[in-house]
């Protein structure tokens, strides 16, 4: 029988107790072991009598209790799940985390503290809730050069843009549409603004490349300056907004790693990704692409990422799993203003062909879109490829003429 304590007793803890408790007979056949809950570590009383005895408000109880060998932490955010998880794993205890802010802060450090004494620190559920895709990069792909990776990360965003393509409806009444359904939080900046793709991307790039990135050099863009008009123009072009987390090596060995919306061909595997569901491509030399595809959070199906990680875990005691990577430098990151890409431009000017014309002569080879609702000082166009700080360079140049730029978007080549 192997002892595991949870740390947290939130959405997804209350859901790895529901799984474990429920699916005792078949986890422990897979495990070939027997797998009991101890303790549970809460931070107020609950009025659940099942699992009452196990409940605790003493973490060192935890740490200190020898037969404890596997600790699930599901409490989220850094304090005080750092100092937990780091002092558990040094204490010789694996662990299991569904805590994407953590290892995307501190990934670097708790792989080597588990590495120091022979434990595992695993964290399928930390990326894309119940999707596979850190054991498959990592042993699946292993083969493979991973030439790229870029992923529909978030599925609260997702939701929204998918709204307002398919509805016509405002990104305030999307959001608004999300909350309603439990989507998205009371306060959803974490996910409107990116930071919550910016993490998950961190820990693919990471995987991917065996140094880590942390998301604060990661250039990071949300979805709360995108339009209707803006959708409209993308579906005039041939595709759809969506927010993309996208990082590829470069040719100097840096990363390039982004997080922001971007115009994406109707033809892509992820432009039919809608609604809350996720959708990570991963780019191998020998494979190709490959996309992983599903519901990226839940109560249910991250549980279910956290409870694999556990069986894992109970098979290797005693041979700890190959999951590593390095610690990261300030210069590992690619300016992201050195990648050449194409633009969409949404501007107004007194006079639209003359600005076009303006726009051609610094943009060569750009193409001029049109839709119904636009009004007469209402100019849009699509730019071929051109490194963003020399993007950035003529936009100042059509703005010296008169021109207003309403808003870029990016465009993805996936």
């Amino acid at each position: 029988m192997v002892e595991v304590a949870v740390m947290g007793y939130g959405v997804v803890g209350t859901g790895v107790v529901q799984v474990l408790a429920q699916h005792a007979e078949g986890l422990s056949h897979r495990a070939h072991e027997g797998i009991h809950i101890k303790y549970i570590l809460v931070r107020h009383d609950y009025p659940e009598p099942p699992m009452m005895g196990t409940f605790t408000r003493s973490f060192e109880q935890i740490l200190n209790d020898p037969e404890i060998r596997i600790v699930v932490e599901v409490m989220g955010g850094l304090d005080p799940a750092y100092n937990y998880v780091r002092r558990c794993l040094a204490a010789g205890k694996s662990v299991v985390t569904s805590n994407k802010e953590l290892v995307a802060a501190k990934g670097a450090d708790l792989l080597q503290v588990a590495k120091d004494h022979n434990v595992n620190f695993l964290f399928e559920a930390s990326v894309g809730g119940g999707i596979p895709i850190i054991r498959p990069m990592s042993q699946c792909l292993a083969a493979n050069i991973v030439i790229g990776i870029a992923g529909i990360l978030n599925g609260t965003t997702n939701y929204i843009l998918t709204k307002m393509f398919q509805e016509g409806v405002s990104f305030q009444d999307a959001l608004a549409d999300a909350q309603r359904l439990g989507y998205a939080e009371r306060d959803p900046s974490a996910d409107i603004e990116g930071t919550d793709a910016c993490r998950k991307i961190c820990i693919l790039t990471s995987l991917a490349y065996g140094k880590h990135v942390y998301p604060e050099q990661v250039h990071t863009e949300g979805i709360t300056h995108i339009t209707l008009a803006d959708v409209e123009y993308a579906q005039k072009w041939g595709g759809v907004v969506k927010l993309i987390a996208e990082a590829r090596r470069t040719d100097s060995g840096k990363v390039d790693v982004v997080v922001c919306p971007m115009f994406i061909s109707g033809e892509s595997q992820l432009a039919n990704v809608d609604d809350v569901f996720n959708g990570i491509m991963v780019r191998g030399d020998i494979t190709g692409d490959i996309v992983f595809y599903g519901k990226g959070a839940g109560k249910m199906p991250t549980a279910s990422a956290v409870v694999a990680d556990v069986i894992d875990c109970v098979k290797h005691l005693k041979a700890r799993k190959y999951l590593y990577w390095a610690d990261g430098s300030p210069d590992y990151v690619a300016d992201y203003r050195e990648t050449a890409r194409q633009f969409f431009v949404r501007a107004h000017a007194q006079d639209t062909d003359a600005a076009y014309e303006q726009a051609v002569a610094l943009f060569p080879g750009a193409s001029r879109l049109y839709r119904k609702e636009a009004d007469a000082k209402e100019l849009a166009f699509v730019t071929s490829q051109i490194p963003e700080k020399d993007f950035d360079t003529a936009l100042q140049h059509l703005k010296a003429v008169g021109v207003t730029i309403d808003n870029k978007i990016r465009i993805g080549d996936m």
